[in-house]
């Protein structure tokens, strides 16, 4: 183990999630010096492990958590102009039935039972048309269509569903590739000047002389370095009130909530574009989403995790109870043997003292611990990915007062590295991909320019057949790609790569996985 010289900064960074990474890049905009801290991979813990939706939350307006909802829809077209390349527009398609319930402790549900006592819980049509019109209005809607009714007889949504199911609703959303979302932050962060570590632990951190000294060990040669930072801020996810108790061993009110949701990948179920929110007799909802072209993923759930150190997994009761919700929808039901992967994350949730998960808030809560000549500390509880840019630029408020000659708030108007292009465009592009470089084909272009929009071109760059790309590892994921996220999305091992950065561990072989592995460790 040997020990290297301080680095001082404006910000230190601890957590590597879309928080603390959207942090760090909208500080280093802004003008700070900023260094970040992950202990494992970019976004490797929750930000890998979300829906894929960018949302404003439908389910939140029972909960009457207006500011949230609100700012989430806004935000909504606000990161879709950022990222055309690594989100896009979704419809969701909502089957009505009489036998779908509400939550019995959200606040929608206990003024319905007062004033509707023969209703007896139930989620009327009537209450969902009127969420969905605040659903489109809230937020100044401009880019996504509004909500529409259909008929499921006539609608190619209803052949994929049980014929009980005649109307629907259908509305707006986007989808997003969360991991992805996370490593162009950092890379736009570390572009701009931001030091960005990954494998690499906060050992401790303590207040000296004004300052905070941080000290951390790098995981893969065990390297201890110090860091001094003016402002510290704790952006560690799940692992946010362990860093407080055990690393800055402060104690603290504040809590967290762990809460588990996991999710199921099963083969295609239907061959159309649109998703599914589904309502349970259980007042629990779901989603059903196509998924990297031949697969549909499947959830969440909302389940107490009791430990952080015990790692999040989709237990066989959480299988079953998804694929049970889906086949009470599905023309063909599923069954736990038409699981092909799943994924589970814990959600940090800020404790505000709710019976159970399903209600706990998705707000984010920020925490200053400041004294007079003490060096600050800004805990970060809670968020979504939806608002991950909201609550960066209410994180560097907080703390504005130390920076007098901060720059003004800057990454509404910014897109992130490879995104700047009209949302519109995506289709040209993917078509000019195969002009430039006519080997590949359709599908091919099209995972590269969802994956790294204009970006393509350089990891493409002079190549006039499949072989001038390198070594090929299966799914057409070539040597040049690799080397690419190595260099600029912090891919280290295996796993980054085929089941963060992109999902092609879906479908390759498990021999080609071992040899991308063994060239990660050789080259």
């Amino acid at each position: 183990m040997s020990k290297s010289k301080t680095n001082q900064v404006d910000l230190f960074i601890i957590g590597g999630g879309i928080n603390g990474c959207g942090i760090a890049r909208d500080a280093v905009g802004r003008g700070l010096s900023v260094t970040l801290a992950e202990m494992s991979d970019i976004g490797g813990a929750t930000s890998s492990s979300s829906t894929k939706l960018f949302h404003g939350g439908l389910r939140y307006l029972e909960y009457f958590e207006f500011r949230l909802v609100r700012e989430s829809l806004i935000e909504r077209e606000v990161l879709l102009k950022m990222m055309p390349h690594i989100s896009w527009p979704m419809r969701f398609v909502l089957p009505l039935s009489s036998e779908m319930r509400f939550e019995n402790s959200t606040p929608t549900s206990k003024l319905l039972n007062f004033f509707m006592p023969w209703a007896r819980g139930k989620r009327p049509a009537w209450l969902i048309r009127l969420g969905l019109f605040l659903y489109d209005n809230l937020g100044g809607r401009k880019i996504l269509p509004g909500t529409s009714s259909i008929s499921l007889s006539k609608n190619l949504a209803g052949n994929a569903l049980k014929k009980k199911f005649k109307k629907a609703f259908e509305y707006s959303d986007c989808w997003i590739e969360d991991n992805k979302l996370v490593a162009l932050n950092a890379l736009d962060a570390k572009n701009r000047g931001a030091k960005i570590l990954t494998r690499t632990k906060v050992i401790e951190a303590k207040r000296v002389e004004g300052f905070w000294k941080i000290v951390v060990e790098n995981q893969l040669t065990r390297e201890v370095e110090e860091h001094q930072a003016k402002v510290l801020i704790n952006a560690g996810g799940p692992w946010v009130a362990d860093i407080i108790n055990t690393k800055l061993q402060f104690n603290s009110k504040d809590n967290i909530r762990l809460v588990r949701g996991s999710h199921i990948v099963v083969p295609k179920l239907y061959g159309h574009d649109k998703c599914y929110f589904f309502q349970g007799t259980d007042g629990r909802i779901i989603f059903s989403i196509p998924y990297e072209y031949d697969f549909t993923l499947i959830g969440t759930t909302d389940a107490d995790h009791d430990c952080i150190e015990t790692r999040p997994v989709c237990s066989d009761a959480e299988r079953d109870y998804l694929v049970n919700f889906a086949s009470q929808y599905f023309a063909k039901e599923i069954s736990p043997k038409d699981v092909v992967w799943s994924y589970s994350g814990v959600r940090p949730l800020y404790d505000d003292g709710t019976e159970n998960a399903a209600a706990a808030t998705r707000d984010y809560v920020l925490k200053l611990d400041h004294k007079a000549g003490s060096a600050p500390l800004l805990n970060i509880f809670g968020g979504k990915i939806t608002t991950y840019r909201k609550l960066a630029e209410a994180a560097i408020g907080e703390i504005s007062s130390f920076f007098p000659y901060l720059n003004a708030p800057w990454t509404a108007n910014s897109s992130l590295p490879g995104g700047d292009f009209a949302v519109e465009d995506v289709a040209k592009l993917i078509e000019k991909l195969r002009t430039d470089f006519n080997f590949l084909t359709e599908i091919r272009a099209k995972r590269l320019i969802r994956a790294y929009g204009l970006n393509a071109w350089e990891i493409l760059k002079g190549a006039a057949k499949l072989e001038d790309l390198g070594e090929q590892f299966g799914e057409f994921l070539t040597q040049r790609e690799v080397e690419y996220l190595r260099k600029n999305e912090f891919a280290m091992e295996a796993d980054d790569i085929i089941w963060r950065r992109t999902k092609l561990g879906l479908k390759m072989l498990e021999q080609d996985k071992k040899r991308l592995s063994d060239y990660l460790k050789t080259s």
